[in-house]
């Protein structure tokens, strides 16, 4: 392995997905940390999202899917990015969350074993929201 540096653990999102004929999918419009696995998740579905926009236009000569696609797209991608967040803080440390955090952590992760609501809300977000 000749590369050993930590990839960092951030998220960011551009709001809005559209700019005039330009549109923004995928990584050019939101970044998620590795812990969800969304990231590939998110780029199909905005790809999915503009495609049906664009067929609606090519086909109908209307614009409302592509207007409506970054208002779309962004319900997806704020819940996924939410997901990520969570997943990164339940599972990775941060020397700046101190002794509290740790403890805060720590009983994330003994609610997320011990109750059903939380297992399935935790399958749910991670095999994927309804596209």
């Amino acid at each position: 392995s000749f590369e050993k540096s930590i990839a960092p653990l951030r998220s960011f999102v551009a709001e809005p997905m559209r700019f005039g004929k330009l549109f923004l999918v995928g990584d050019a419009a939101h970044i998620v940390p590795p812990t969800g696995a969304k990231g590939l998740n998110l780029a199909a579905s905005d790809v999915g999202y503009l495609f049906a926009g664009l067929r609606e236009f090519y086909r109908e000569r209307s614009e409302a899917g592509l207007d409506a696609y970054s208002a779309k797209a962004l319900a997806r991608v704020w819940k996924a990015v939410r997901f990520s967040w969570w997943m990164t803080t339940i599972l990775h440390r941060f020397p700046e969350t101190g002794e509290f955090g740790q403890r805060i952590q720590e009983a994330e992760l003994d609610y997320l074993v011990h109750s059903r609501a939380a297992s399935t809300a935790l399958a749910e977000n991670y095999v994927g929201l309804p596209y």
